[in-house]
């Protein structure tokens, strides 16, 4: 390889494997990348062979996007085989990537190019899916690049070589301080726009009933259009803001009220108060009830295994409850309070060294 550029085919399906993704390419400028990303891989340099937008779905909307789920499935197969990459990296959304990696291995004859499979961010086995789940992905991964270290032996008793790396979403973020009357809400809906038709008008009546307070709504590019227009007809109107900006953004945020996923993780290392809401179809709260082994859907709950973050799930999700909720943190000895216990799980986020430099160091130590 010391002569050889190496070619990496890199696949992210979610706005945070996009973030992690561009970091990644960032730290290896010597290394080739195609494959399929969102506006920040395709600021590092990527091409796209599609919008990322195709991928991001959730549970039951596969079930409505199928045939374009399996177009893009063999798409990017397809791409694979012709590009012959050294090295497939997936970042998240290992649904996608197994069917990806089944397709190329049975559609690839044994002596041809058989690029290594790499996979960012561990499958939460031990949230859901069962113990049989992880032997699963041994048998597709060549490498697995997960964010705790409790992770790590649910892989490696079945032979997957397993990395811990820290969460990348600690490297440079900082605590926020707490003080003063709470002025600012930022609402957070999420990045799929299943999520967002769900959440905009339960927000929608919480503004409204709580017209003292400025609110602001982060967004990324593929659900601004959709959002700016949804806030048009709201009485108490939000300051909409691209995402990329929202980190300055929970600086400045006395309260944030926020759907399941990466904003939570973000909110929780940097000390920001929340209320985690969810909000899905009936059949999905259903689905995700029975499948899901946790008591907690947030991940800082789930690591200190304590209501740290409230948390109003499927028929919870009210604008009454949400309004409760954002009332009990209003003194700011209760956000105090809260970021106390938020910060228990400091060390278990981050390492000394950012996640996307020990991701690459090890994709380059290991491509000899």
């Amino acid at each position: 390889m010391k002569n050889k550029k190496l070619k990496i085919f890199i696949i992210a399906g979610e706005v945070s494997g996009d973030n992690l993704g561009a970091r990644i390419m960032a730290e290896m400028p010597n290394a080739e990348f195609v494959g399929v990303g969102g506006e920040n891989m395709r600021a590092a340099g990527l091409k796209s062979i599609f919008p990322m937008s195709d991928l991001a779905v959730m549970l039951l909307d596969v079930v409505w996007r199928v045939r374009t789920l399996a177009r893009r499935i063999d798409q990017t197969a397809a791409a694979i085989i012709r590009e012959k990459p050294d090295i497939v990296l997936t970042v998240d959304s290992p649904g996608f990537a197994k069917r990806v990696i089944k397709k190329i291995k049975h559609e690839s004859p044994a002596t041809s190019h058989q690029p290594r499979f790499y996979h960012v961010v561990a499958p939460q086995v031990w949230a859901w899916g069962g113990p049989g789940r992880s032997e699963k992905y041994a048998k597709i991964f060549d490498r697995m690049y997960a964010f705790f270290d409790f992770e790590v032996p649910y892989f490696t008793r079945h032979g997957l070589a397993t990395i811990p790396v820290g969460h990348p979403i600690a490297d440079g973020l900082e605590p926020v301080a707490i003080a003063g009357d709470v002025k600012t809400i930022t609402l957070l809906p999420g990045s799929r726009m299943a999520e967002i038709k769900k959440l905009l008008p339960v927000f929608r009546k919480v503004a409204a009933q709580m017209p003292e307070y400025k609110y602001v709504i982060p967004v990324v590019e593929t659900t601004e259009k959709y959002v700016r227009k949804h806030v048009e007809k709201w009485a108490v109107k939000p300051t909409v803001v691209p995402a990329a900006k929202r980190y300055a953004q929970y600086a400045k945020t006395d309260i944030a009220v926020a759907t399941v996923g990466t904003a939570t993780v973000e909110l929780a290392i940097m000390h920001v108060p929340a209320v985690v809401v969810y909000r899905a179809s009936r059949l999905t709260q259903f689905l995700v009830r029975r499948v899901i082994n946790l008591k907690w859907l947030s991940l800082v709950n789930i690591l200190l295994g304590c209501d740290v973050y409230p948390e109003l799930l499927g028929g919870e999700c009210t604008p009454e409850n949400i309004i409760r909720e954002i009332k009990k943190l209003t003194p700011v000895a209760a956000r105090q309070k809260m970021a106390k216990e938020l910060s228990r799980a400091d060390k278990m986020w981050q390492r000394r060294i950012p996640a996307a430099q020990l991701i690459a160091e090890d994709i380059m130590k290991n491509a000899d």
